[in-house]
């Protein structure tokens, strides 16, 4: 177990990308981390991209400092263009990043990474929809399954989901 004890915040919205979401949400668990699901809202329910799945948040973002985890998660799917709308978000995101911690975006989460203000000067990789997106935020597109650069790690799309999550969990693993 790598990250016995490690505290996760992972973000959820509606629309999320249902294996971006719980398949790297089990395999940290797998590996001991203490995952804390975050939104704009506490307590809620939000719906995955594809209909068949629900995750239930426990805290809201605005009620989260960086100090509380060491590491942040963001799934793709549709919820990274609603989560980048809210200040919370941003704020936890930048000041995980800003405090040298993992930030873990897959697929479309690139989205919050760039309203973040955060990708400038990083490789990056994700959906190819959101290339120019992160090239016109300053970052270098690669076309990778996954990678990390700095304290960002990133993941291409669902079928990249075991490059990411190893990519992930040695990175969380490797932080003191």
């Amino acid at each position: 177990m790598r990250l016995k004890d490690k505290r996760i915040a992972f973000f959820v919205e509606e629309g999320f990308e249902d294996l971006e979401f719980w398949a790297v949400y089990m395999r940290l668990r797998e590996e001991g981390a203490r995952i804390m699901i975050v939104a704009p809202k506490a307590h809620t329910s939000y719906g995955s991209k594809n209909g068949g799945l629900t995750a239930t948040s426990e805290v809201a973002a605005d009620d989260i400092a960086a100090d509380d985890v060491d590491a942040i998660v963001v799934p793709g799917g549709w919820a990274p263009d609603k989560l980048r709308r809210y200040d919370g978000v941003k704020r936890l995101v930048r000041d995980v990043y800003g405090q040298g911690k993992i930030v873990g975006m897959i697929c479309h989460a690139g989205w919050v990474g760039i309203s973040a203000g955060i990708v400038k000067g990083h490789r990056a990789t994700g959906s190819i929809a959101i290339k120019d997106d992160l090239e016109n935020a300053g970052a270098t597109w690669v076309d990778a399954a996954a990678l990390r650069d700095g304290n960002l790690v990133w993941g291409r799309v669902v079928a990249d989901i075991p490059d990411f999550n190893r990519e992930l969990v040695n990175a969380i693993a490797s932080q003191q």
